[in-house]
């Protein structure tokens, strides 16, 4: 279940990774499966290739996206979720979740 974020900012999400733009949408999540783990970031682009090439700088494997027919994306979690935004810039994400 995703909370915390607002339909603009899910749209917006939405255009970037159908322009082939990385993009990143951090929002709480609670799923039992990731104890410990209150927030994630899909970090997606719709043009596989540029996605895969970009996790790879990360240590993110292509078996790990989540091939969703219009929105392909890695989730992030944790410590690599944070170490990731802190890379990429997303200082907004990083003080409004506080990661």
């Amino acid at each position: 279940m995703a909370f915390g974020i607002n339909r603009q900012e899910l749209n917006k999400w939405k255009t970037a990774v159908s322009q082939d733009t990385v993009s990143f949408l951090t929002h709480y999540w609670i799923d039992e499966r990731f104890p410990g783990c209150d927030t994630v970031t899909k970090a997606g682009c719709r043009d596989i290739d540029k996605l895969t090439a970009w996790g790879n700088q990360y240590g993110l494997r292509a078996e790990w996206i989540d091939m969703d027919d219009a929105y392909p994306h890695f989730d992030l979690f944790g410590d690599k979720q944070a170490f990731i935004l802190r890379q990429e810039a997303q200082w907004d994400q990083i003080k409004r979740f506080k990661l």
